[in-house]
């Protein structure tokens, strides 16, 4: 236990030669404790704004050398679901949104190289509007653009780019990182490379990225975004894995970006049909509901600038030629480039405008192997689901080619994968399948279905509670992951709202480790 003398005693040692702002401001400290998910609450004592990867290293330097049991964890914008940036008696360091007058370094591209190097807190968004002022852009991204740098490459990072590019932590040349021993160290495919493929996926357990390298491309103009449905999962998937069969082929011949999701109630049809489409052919969606209750939406898009503008019909209609969904059905939009990527922020903004966003977000986000999808669309979608659901269910697969072996994410045995995103919100709206006992109830029910049928799922932006967990999911990575945080991180004071490690030190050495 720290007592309250010794924990303000550490707090007057890391206020010593820091640049940033160490705050214990109560409306620090209370966002601080806080994420998206709002499912659990940490306890800081203080909340770091950073300017330099020094400010960092001196706070975790000193966790390291103290025996008070203090811990260190990075937090983005608080996107996390289930605490994972969160502590309990230790520091939180703000990684985005600085305070001060001081900042951390702004994203530097070099554009001969087609690379951009930016601060770990960095949000993807203000990536995004750096690199196109030199017409570049990253190649592969999340759905949700106002997520942290680091945030994502501790994960992965996927959406509709991952079967043509692979996910993020695939798209990055150099990461510096302040491990659990507040050493700032380099890492790439040339040096220090066993910590470079650890961080990558990693759960921010190695150490935390204050500046990552990122591959660019050039950047298009225009996107062409498609919505088409399917009454018949298994022409969906066909059509879907079709798609990404065609990541090899000129840029002509295959869409940029493929996703899905899953409609399993009528009333979400006003979210599939959004303003931004208009039907080719007009037609009542309710008519096209099978008797199973469900469709499935495959979102396509394709990238193409201004002065190719007169091929773009030619070639969306030579791809959706070979495709199976209801002919009626085909929605379609232009827009520009950036608001195609940021799209869910337009939908943020309706949500919070309806006080409907920060509310509990009981997510849950698995990989399946695409030989058992068709038993999971039988068991979930069309069983376990009915026809009640709180937020939007993603389905779209991944080529596991595109990920490195060498990071710590895990993925199913398969060539071919895919994500199953259900993306509820719990909703105090007196209706007990919006509620999030009734949600969570529902995800363990999932998860319970899994199992007993033998479909070897894998969860992504996992969480566990006990470490027996954790070494099932991670398999045959586990003793390396081990290894790694040994190494890098041997009193476990990093990111323990993982709850993967328990911190060790001296006064705590009663405790399991």
């Amino acid at each position: 236990m720290v007592t309250v003398g010794l924990a303000i005693d550490f707090m007057e040692i890391l206020r010593l030669g820091i640049d940033g702002q160490l705050s214990v401001d109560p409306s620090d400290v209370e966002t601080a404790s806080l994420d998206f998910g709002l499912l659990t609450r940490g306890q800081p004592l203080a909340v770091l704004h950073p300017v330099s990867a020094q400010d960092i290293a001196r706070v975790v330097k000193a966790a390291y050398g103290s025996n008070q049991g203090m811990t260190v964890s990075a937090r983005g914008h608080g996107h996390s679901i289930n605490g994972q940036a969160q502590t309990t008696n230790g520091v939180v360091i703000q990684m985005s949104g600085w305070k001060g007058g001081n900042k951390p370094p702004r994203p530097h591209v070099w554009a001969e190289e087609r690379y951009v190097d930016v601060w770990g807190g960095e949000l993807w968004i203000d990536v995004l509007k750096s690199t196109l002022e030199y017409g570049l852009a990253p190649k592969s991204w999340t759905d949700y653009l106002y997520l942290s740098v680091g945030g994502t490459l501790s994960n992965a990072g996927i959406s509709g780019q991952a079967f043509n590019h692979g996910p993020q932590i695939s798209n990055v040349y150099e990461l510096d990182v302040v491990t659990g021993k507040g050493e700032v160290l380099t890492c790439s495919e040339d040096e220090n490379t066993e910590l470079f493929h650890a961080v990558l996926g990693g759960l921010g357990q190695f150490g935390i990225i204050t500046r990552a390298r990122i591959s660019l491309e050039p950047a298009p103009n225009m996107v062409r975004w498609i919505r088409v449905l399917y009454s018949n999962f298994s022409a969906f998937t066909s059509d879907q894995e079709h798609l990404i069969s065609l990541h090899a082929e000129p840029s002509n011949q295959k869409f940029d970006y493929v996703e899905g999701f899953v409609i399993v109630a009528e009333g979400l049809i006003n979210n599939w049909r959004s303003s931004l489409f208009s039907p080719q052919n007009p037609v009542k969606i309710s008519t096209l509901f099978p008797t199973s209750g469900v469709l499935y939406c495959l979102e396509i898009a394709k990238n193409y600038h201004e002065s190719t503008a007169q091929t773009i019909d030619q070639e969306v209609e030579f791809l959706l030629k070979k495709l199976n969904f209801i002919s009626t059905s085909v929605f379609t939009t232009d827009l520009l480039y950036v608001d195609f990527l940021d799209r869910v922020h337009m939908a943020e903004m309706k949500l919070r405008s309806k006080g409907l966003w920060e509310v509990p977000h009981p997510w849950l986000n698995l990989f399946i192997p695409s030989s058992k999808i068709a038993e999971f669309d039988k068991g979930v979608f069309k069983g376990i689901l009915g026809n009640k659901t709180s937020g939007p269910i993603l389905i779209y697969p991944m080529n596991k080619n595109k990920w490195d072996h060498r990071s710590s994410v895990v993925t199913p045995d398969e060539g071919l994968f895919y994500l199953v995103a259900l993306l509820r919100s719990a909703l105090d709206s007196g209706e007990e399948t919006q509620s999030l006992e009734y949600l969570n109830n529902q995800n363990r029910q999932i998860l319970r279905y899994c199992d007993e049928a033998g479909i070897k799922v894998k969860r992504y932006l996992p969480h566990y509670t006990t470490q027996q967990e954790w070494m099932d999911h991670f398999g045959n990575k586990w003793d390396r992951f081990y290894e790694m945080k040994m190494e890098f991180d041997p009193r476990h004071i990093l990111a323990s709202g993982q709850r993967i490690f328990t911190p060790t030190f001296p006064s705590l050495s009663n405790m399991p480790s």
